[in-house]
């Protein structure tokens, strides 16, 4: 299994309408695509919260294959509705991890 992180710094004077609009409409688009099966928004503890908090997203792929189809075919597009929502408010940076154990 895959894990695919976003991980993002929101600013403060947003993060209450982002945390909602993940919940309510990101994550669900997200999901909608087929390609995950499972996912989780985490707030990230014990880090500098002076301009704002920090989440990580993760999604779970069964398959590269899936990860792939995601990539290729939905996340310009996801990602540009976030951008046009939110602009400079957050700052995201992505990663894709394997599940050992």
């Amino acid at each position: 299994m895959l894990i695919y992180n976003v991980t993002t710094k929101v600013d403060w004077s947003i993060h209450e309408g982002w945390v909602q609009w993940m919940q309510e409409i990101h994550i669900p688009e997200i999901m909608n695509t087929g390609c995950f099966t499972g996912n989780s928004l985490l707030r990230l503890l014990e880090v500098d919260e002076t301009e704002g908090p920090t989440y990580a997203a993760q999604y779970h792929a069964h398959s590269k294959a899936d990860y792939n189809r995601y990539i290729e075919l939905y996340s310009a597009d996801l990602r540009q509705r976030a951008h046009l929502q939110w602009g400079n408010k957050i700052i995201s940076f992505r990663s894709l991890m394997e599940v050992i154990n």
